[in-house]
């Protein structure tokens, strides 16, 4: 088949669905395609607008036939999502991606026919759009994570996958009209939740904005209703206030001899909502619906401009914000200013210069639309890539698909605070960041091995939220590590993400040195050594089990996913037929340091001394109880789940153990009781105490080093006078 003078390989099915009808709905398309060619002739080379007439006439055969669910043909969406991109302008190959992104989805064409037509980079392109849908998954949740996971390892290697990505949801939420209820409100929680943070973040103003308004009016139909018309109608009443709000400013500029641009501009509707909702306002209470924007010709005259209306309207004391001294993380840069303005109505102000209003409305496409080797686009795309690796570094430590989209949307914040270094140093966090959170923004070393902060020179807990212009400084040890705890107040996904893979890792360690363990024992039942199995026997399980390594299979066992003794079995063949009888296995050692392999019932709280018992628990390893523990005799009936084990002699650790002590309700029994634990060389761990008329029962959790030394103390107790009864508590 030929198509604008190249032939389409793989494409003679197209022969067929093509009809004289296509042929005249993309005839009819025709204007629409002519005025996206002429705009982008303004800015493109003339061989490049062939090669995008050539991409709509190979996506008009590739789509022939099709139809959107609207009725229209469906070559009306790459065309109107290419006319987007247009406007911010992308140069060709982003717009030649733009017309193909939905070919490798919907029609055969394979990405090899792409690159083969339009280059490798075009094909990388499309390739990074295309959602998974010829891939199987467990939910809805997870297709939407692997398709975000698959479309950000796309844009580390370039942005303009997802700036293709935003123009696609764009045009998509334009018509989302003909979906049902339920798609819409899913969609438009989607694009809340993900897409508009997702522009926001690329400095893609005018997309962010569109996207949030558009999801508004589809998740709230009634409320967008009432505030549109609500906004229509204050626009009259307003217009006065604006007009002679303009004036004055224009005047007052022009006497301070500041070329500059004043522009009177409304607030987006969602803006609106989200601050009526936040501050609990009606919307008569809105004073602010219209803000002002001032332009002025270079970073001197911004604060020229700011001194002059400040003299002109008195300023709202803490509403001016400087983000041309600290830019935000998108590279947005405008001094802030809120003014009492005539008839006491609040008015916003944004001062910024031609440069940063290009970059506050196009963002990282500020590369292709201002060829520019200008400071603040370099910063701006540095930034930007900054963080596009953190994310991959993110998502390379997840793994998880899902877990990495919960990551994405802590990371996509769009309020931020700004702290210091000690050596001065500015870093922008999200707004509830904790000392912890920027430990690991600084490095990832740094975060899992601090063990203290000083805030303003000041030491304080690592779980301290962060406030605008605090100095900050990490106190390490080499030793630390990070702690669970830490996962309940980080705010940052770098954080979050670091602190999880160091305790899969460090689980995944200890796991597989507890599964040799177990498997050394099952082997020895069978007269086998673990170093005796031969290498074919390794190969043979793991080709039977589909099983990666013997690490894995190590671990898997620690993890109680696999059983030892049905492993043993396994590698023993070959050498089983050459032994006489098997032999019981040696119980397990337990030396209390063994990490996260191993744990102690919560419910019995076994010490050394007491006489024990493992549970094969999946996904935890081994659970150690007491060999009395009341809740494990259901499970006793299986034995190829329980262990035998024994403590090691040599063992300091201290443990938790629960008593429960009932004693006379006097004054300073508790500090007697207290005293008396300490002399005994114990540690309170928790103690809850209970009145009642004469007597108090006290519950406490000690530390102790073995079942002697809490006998020890058990007798130390029961030798003070008030002391009535006391006992260990199980169960």
């Amino acid at each position: 088949m030929q198509i604008a003078g190249f032939r389409l390989p793989g494409l003679p099915f197209l022969a067929k669905t093509r009809s004289a009808e296509a042929d005249a709905q993309r005839a009819a398309l025709d204007p629409e395609v002519g005025e996206l060619l002429g705009e982008v002739s303004a800015y493109l080379r003339p061989d490049d607008v062939e090669r995008l007439r050539a991409a709509y006439d190979f996506a008009g055969v590739a789509h022939s036939g099709q139809f959107r669910i609207s009725g229209e043909p469906y070559i009306t969406h790459p065309v109107a999502v290419t006319r987007i991109l247009a406007g911010l302008h992308l140069d060709a190959q982003a717009l030649i991606g733009a017309m193909l992104h939905d070919v490798t989805e919907d029609t055969r064409v394979t990405k090899t026919e792409i690159a083969s037509q339009f280059g490798k980079t075009v094909a990388d392109l499309v390739d990074g759009v295309s959602k998974l849908d010829r891939i199987e998954f467990q939910s809805q949740e997870e297709a939407q994570a692997e398709s975000f996971r698959k479309m950000l390892l796309a844009m580390s290697r370039d942005v303009r996958v997802m700036l293709i990505k935003l123009a696609d949801r764009v045009h998509n939420m334009r018509t989302l009209d003909v979906m049902n209820a339920e798609k819409r409100r899913r969609i438009a929680q989607e694009t809340l939740d993900i897409y508009a943070p997702i522009a926001n973040r690329l400095g893609l103003h005018a997309l962010y904005q569109e996207l949030q308004d558009l999801s508004f009016r589809y998740l709230y139909p009634n409320r967008y209703k009432v505030l549109s018309k609500a906004t229509k109608s204050a626009r009259g009443n307003r217009r006065e206030v604006v007009s002679k709000t303009r004036d004055a400013m224009n005047k007052q500029l022009k006497e301070h001899r500041i070329e500059a641009e004043v522009q009177g501009r409304e607030k987006h509707l969602y803006s609106i909502y989200r601050k009526m909702i936040e501050k609990q306002l009606t919307f008569s209470e809105v004073l602010d619906i219209y803000g002002f924007r001032v332009i002025v010709k270079d970073v001197p005259s911004c604060y020229l401009a700011l001194g002059a209306l400040h003299t002109l309207y008195k300023p709202i004391p803490g509403k001016f914000k400087d983000y041309i001294a600290i830019p935000k993380a998108n590279g947005y840069q405008s001094l802030h200013t809120t003014l009492f303005g005539p008839f006491g109505t609040p008015i916003e102000v944004q001062i910024r210069t031609e440069d940063m209003h290009k970059i506050a409305d196009a963002g990282v496409a500020s590369h292709w639309l201002y060829k520019s080797s200008d400071e603040s686009l370099t910063e701006l795309h540095r930034k930007t890539h900054q963080w596009l690796q953190s994310l991959m570094e993110m998502l390379a430590k997840t793994g998880d698909s899902v877990e990495f989209l919960e990551h994405l949307k802590v990371d996509l914040f769009p309020d931020e605070v700004y702290v210091f270094t000690p050596k001065g140093k500015i870093m922008a966090l999200p707004r509830g960041a904790t000392a912890v959170d920027f430990a690991y923004s600084v490095h990832t070393d740094i975060g899992n091995r601090c063990v203290a902060v000083k805030i303003n020179y000041e030491l304080m807990p690592l779980r301290t939220e962060l406030r605008n212009g605090d100095r900050v400084e990490i106190i390490t040890a080499s030793h630390a590590k990070p702690n669970p705890a830490w996962l309940t107040f980080v705010t940052t996904s770098k954080a979050r993400s670091n602190i999880r893979h160091y305790l899969r890792t460090m689980q995944y360690d200890e796991s597989r040195q507890l599964g040799e363990r177990l498997l050394d024992q099952a082997l020895a039942a069978l007269n086998v050594r673990l170093s005796d199995v031969q290498d074919a026997s390794w190969e043979r399980l793991l080709k039977e089990t589909s099983a990666k390594s013997r690490q894995q299979v190590l671990a898997d066992i620690g993890l109680g996913k696999r059983l030892s003794v049905v492993v043993a079995r396994r590698l023993a063949q070959p050498q089983e037929s050459q032994q006489a009888e098997p032999k019981p296995g040696s119980a397990i050692v337990i030396r209390g340091t063994e990490g996260m392999a191993i744990q102690f019932a919560r419910c019995c709280r076994p010490i050394p001394g007491d006489p024990i018992v493992a549970l094969i628990k999946k996904d935890q390893g081994l659970v150690i109880h007491t060999h009395d523990c009341p809740l494990i005799g259901k499970t006793r009936t299986d034995p190829d789940k329980w262990l035998d084990v024994e403590w090691d002699t040599a063992i300091t650790k201290p443990f938790d153990v629960s008593i429960r002590l009932l004693a006379a309700n006097q004054q300073g029994v508790l500090a007697k009781i207290a005293a008396e634990i300490a002399e005994q060389g114990s540690n309170i761990e928790h103690v809850n105490v209970e009145g009642s008329g004469d007597h108090t029962t006290m519950h406490f959790t000690l530390q102790v080093r073995h079942r002697v030394h809490l006998a020890e103390i058990m007798r130390g107790l029961r030798r003070i006078p008030e002391v009535v009864r006391i006992h260990r508590l199980k169960g």
